[in-house]
């Protein structure tokens, strides 16, 4: 097969070659009809553009930002490193990754980040906090023509383009599942931790959560969700309160960060064996204690996959061209300790 050209459009469409070149591009000062003459001529010659003599053709590279949380989430870190592996690859592609840090449990701040972002840059992907002025500093980017995705927790009432994340309710469906399957006939209290309920992922977890212990469990009663910021020694203190205020605790769910705080508590407390304890995201740190049976399941994203997606979907919106869903899907992953990687 010949492979189409840009001159083999601008022929076929009547057109000059700077046209083609401003229309695949998606710059401005084509005429509308002009345009559907080009995208026509496109379609009949199956014409597919050399995305990296594109980006050679434009100048510069693409700048796109990473905002991540500061603090002690090992998951968080984890994800740093994969941004930071993904950004020395990307720059083969004139693609440059920046990554920034700001406390994400802090919705001023974190809409001031976004905000103080340099014009002209291409992209953002952002660990968002469901919160009025980040909703706002989002939509502004976006309409500055900023594609913003968002990252693990979603803000969907704003005009982000596209969230890299898994399905959060499904995952708190999941934790639930497991807990009343471990559990078994006992009957008792289930406490469950998060760690801001400002965080969509967070909530979604938690009423997943929820509805399936309701429906299926009746036996367990799950105890007002309790928020801890992901600190391990704030979560620690949480964990040993719940143990202390309820003999009848049979199961504890961390929907966030903080696992090595119920980790020290229920090691200090002595209650490993009797306190079934589902927790999210495979770190060396958790995959230790799952080998230990104090952490009895994991619910897992694949961090590498998430920082490759996130730099994939960017330049992919960035140039016009389809997400291919089926390589960007973040799947759930489950893991015990008789099958971790």
């Amino acid at each position: 097969m010949v492979k189409m050209t840009l001159e083999d459009v601008a022929r076929e469409a009547g057109v000059s070659l700077a046209t083609v070149d401003r229309v695949v591009n998606g710059r401005n000062g084509v005429h509308a009809r002009t345009i559907e003459r080009v995208n026509a001529a496109i379609k009949l010659l199956g014409f597919h553009p050399d995305q990296h003599a594109s980006r050679l053709a434009r100048g510069r590279d693409y700048d796109f930002r990473i905002i991540l949380p500061t603090g002690e989430n090992e998951f968080m870190q984890a994800l740093d490193a994969e941004f930071r592996a993904t950004r020395e690859r990307q720059l083969l592609e004139r693609v440059r990754l920046s990554i920034h840090y700001v406390d994400t449990f802090d919705g001023e701040a974190l809409a001031l980040a976004l905000e103080q972002l340099p014009s002209g840059i291409d992209g953002v992907a952002v660990v968002a906090l469901d919160h009025p002025a980040v909703t706002e500093a989002i939509n502004t980017l976006a309409d500055a023509g900023v594609v913003v995705l968002t990252l693990v927790s979603d803000v969907p009432n704003s005009r982000r383009a596209h969230f890299v994340g898994i399905d959060n309710y499904a995952a708190g469906r999941t934790a639930a599942s497991l807990i009343g399957r471990f559990v078994g006939p006992r009957k008792g209290k289930v406490g469950m931790i998060a760690g801001s309920l400002a965080l969509r992922d967070h909530v979604e977890r938690q009423f997943g959560f929820e509805q399936v212990i309701s429906r299926e469990y009746p036996d367990l009663e799950v105890l007002p969700v309790r928020e801890a910021r992901d600190e391990n020694a704030r979560v620690e203190a949480v964990t040993r309160s719940l143990l202390r205020d309820h003999a009848d605790l049979v199961a504890i769910y961390n929907a966030g960060g903080g696992q090595a705080g119920v980790v020290k508590a229920l090691e200090a407390t002595g209650h490993v064996s009797d306190v079934i304890f589902v927790a999210h995201e495979l770190t060396a740190s958790t995959r230790r204690h799952l080998v230990r049976g104090t952490v009895d399941a994991l619910i897992n994203q694949d961090v590498g996959h998430m920082a490759r997606s996130t730099a994939r979907i960017l330049t992919a919106l960035r140039e016009g061209r389809p997400i291919v869903q089926g390589q960007e899907h973040i799947r759930i992953d489950i893991f015990l300790r008789d099958n971790m990687p």
